[in-house]
């Protein structure tokens, strides 16, 4: 890698969480790429979790926060990162400028406080910091080329009125004249606004291309287009959630989904899908319509697909699937399809969203008590919280239950536990209370919002300029150490690393 930039890793080094990355011009100035919550037993190199999340490492350079998509483990600890300090532009996709204030917003209230003023304090000191910038277009992030009393960012192109100076502003002496980085967003397909960051770093008068792959969608994610190689990466920042597995098929993941839906109409039991409230939430929903669109009047015992009930309990759910049904022009062509058509992937007959605290209550006692066939989507998508703790509590030891895991599930997370052990006839803590796992437990991998094996490695195979160093992130150590086999098999002249 050149001379005359830097990147550091302070998150997803030890597992998928916490992501958050630097890129820096030599003893310059510098950018940041997420800055996310850690989970479970994740850590950051210096100590950095979910018990400890104040930012530890020195900010006074960072001129600007790149986002590339509003998933909590990508941008939960940003509220943290403006108390230390942080004052510069969040710059992220138009969709995502619409999603972040909801994420943080409830991030605040689960993490920080519930108090309403110093709730919408920090939600209108967010608002008021990001930049959106449309995909595919160059934009100026890092310049060194100040005026006096003007940061980099302001003196660079387009950063955006009043987005106000990096923490360190000006901070930029060891740079060379004329230093810069501009960044475009590039559709990634893992959930709306999400993207890979390209980024141009320049001085005196070399180039190099910086990609951060963010996390990348699979090709054949509901409701997305999929993602497209760059043309080219000098270096690569690459995820590896699933750098060793390869996912089911479209056909097949929708038949096992099929399945699991018509024990439940046979049984009069609950499938529990915990999922994030953006992302994988609004995708299930969508092959959740499809299957009642083809099946509705099939029968499963003596209940019609029809008969399904599907409740999303989480108001922060509710919202997100809302701007989803807004934001209609970043649809792929198959949804866009259902649409003309006369149909409601997000808003169809059967489903049933729950609000208040109150309603959930009622919602878990009813399902407890009643036995009616129904799916419930809710958050967290690793049972580390939220609501889908209250409806496992309830019902994990009911064998008429299953409870499907549709993402990945993180080391020392209650979902982990219940996926590795509910096949076992094992038991998993909640809230402190042990719990036997009578419940069917299931896992679909091809509903994940992560690329799997084959499209990590698609995704450099089909670069027509290969980078010359490859950094794998964001993995269980076994995906990192796979991933990095399968690069180096296929780009022997670069240098392949997993940083620690």
């Amino acid at each position: 890698m050149t001379s005359f930039l830097e990147i550091r890793h302070h998150g997803a080094v030890n597992g998928v969480t916490g992501s958050c990355h630097e890129l820096r011009l030599a003893d310059g100035p510098g950018v940041l790429v997420d800055c996310g919550l850690f989970q479970g037993a994740e850590t950051s190199g210096t100590g950095a979790g979910a018990n400890q999340l104040k930012i530890d490492f020195p900010i006074e350079h960072i001129q600007a926060l790149v986002v590339s998509h509003v998933h909590i483990d990508h941008v939960g600890r940003i509220p943290y990162l403006l108390a230390a300090g942080f004052r510069g532009p969040i710059v992220c996709t138009e969709p995502s400028a619409r999603l972040l204030p909801l994420v943080l917003e409830d991030a605040i209230k689960m993490g920080i406080t519930r108090d309403k003023r110093q709730v919408e304090r920090f939600v209108k000191l967010i608002a008021g910091r990001i930049v959106a910038v449309p995909y595919r277009q160059w934009h100026r992030v890092v310049s060194d080329v100040a005026a006096p009393g003007q940061s980099g960012v302001d003196a660079g192109a387009g950063a955006g009125a009043g987005a106000g100076a990096g923490a360190g502003a000006g901070a930029g002496a060891g740079a060379g004249a004329g230093s810069s980085i501009d960044i475009k967003f590039q559709p990634a397909g893992h959930i709306l606004g999400s993207a890979y960051v390209e980024c141009e770093v320049k001085s005196a008068g070399e180039k190099h291309r910086v990609v951060f792959s963010g996390d990348l969608g699979a090709p054949h994610a509901p409701l997305l287009p999929a993602p497209r190689s760059p043309y080219r990466a000098d270096t690569l920042v690459i995820e590896s959630t699933y750098g060793d597995r390869l996912h089911q098929g479209r056909r097949e993941r929708s038949l096992q989904l099929k399945k699991v839906v018509e024990r439940a109409l046979r049984d009069d039991g609950a499938v529990l899908i915990p999922a994030f409230s953006i992302g994988r939430t609004q995708e299930i929903l969508y092959e959740i319509e499809g299957l009642i669109h083809r099946y509705g009047d099939d029968k499963a015992g003596a209940r019609r697909w029809k008969d399904l009930e599907i409740i999303v309990d989480s108001p922060l759910a509710a919202g997100f699937t809302k701007v989803y049904r807004e934001l209609r022009p970043h649809w792929d062509a198959e949804a866009l399809g259902r649409v003309r058509a006369g149909r409601h992937p997000l808003n169809f007959e059967q489903l049933y969203t729950v609000g208040s605290h109150a309603q959930h209550q009622s919602a878990v006692n009813y399902i407890k008590n009643r036995g009616h066939p129904c799916v419930v989507i809710a958050a967290s998508g690793m049972c580390a919280g939220g609501r889908m703790v209250n409806y496992l509590k309830a019902l994990i030891e009911d064998a008429r239950t299953d409870i499907l895991f549709i993402g990945y599930q993180a080391g020392g997370t209650p979902g982990r536990a219940i996926q590795t052990y509910g096949p076992k006839g094992g038991w998993v803590e909640l809230d402190g209370q042990r719990f036997d796992i009578r419940a069917g437990v299931h896992t679909i991998s091809g509903y994940s919002a992560h690329a799997d094996q084959q499209d990590l490695v698609n995704f450099v195979r089909r670069m027509q300029v290969k980078p010359q160093q490859i950094r794998i992130v964001h993995g269980d150590e076994d995906a990192k150490a796979e991933l990095r086999r399968k690069f180096q098999q296929l780009v022997p002249g670069a240098g392949v690393v997993i940083p620690t």
